[in-house]
């Protein structure tokens, strides 16, 4: 649960314990004893999430996203060797590699 939605939470169960405590006769045994520990108990937990969500606010830090767009060395033989492979390939059905056209016949 959100720090702030448990301290809404903590919020309003100190106040309908504040509202029993209020009702309830003094002449009980210990009810109001044990009533008021309650509520010492709810305000501890109010400080306990309240202080919690303080140290949570840190900014996350950002991942290492490894960097893409760079080729290495060996990327770029490979990638030049399949280029001559395919350029050999249209030569010898006659297509231009580039714009696929037929090549023009010389003399």
């Amino acid at each position: 649960m959100k720090a702030k939605k448990a301290l809404k939470r903590l919020d309003k169960i100190e106040t309908m314990l504040s509202n029993v405590i209020d009702r309830v006769p003094e002449n009980t045994d210990g009810l109001g004893e044990l009533l008021g520990s309650a509520k010492a108990a709810i305000a501890r937990a109010k400080q306990t999430v309240n202080s919690q969500a303080k140290s949570a606010k840190k900014p996350a830090s950002k991942a290492g996203a490894p960097q893409r767009g760079r080729l290495t060395a060996a990327g770029r033989k490979k990638i030049s060797v399949a280029a001559k492979k395919r350029w050999a390939a249209a030569k010898r059905k006659g297509i231009n590699p580039v714009t696929g056209r037929q090549l023009g016949k010389t003399a």
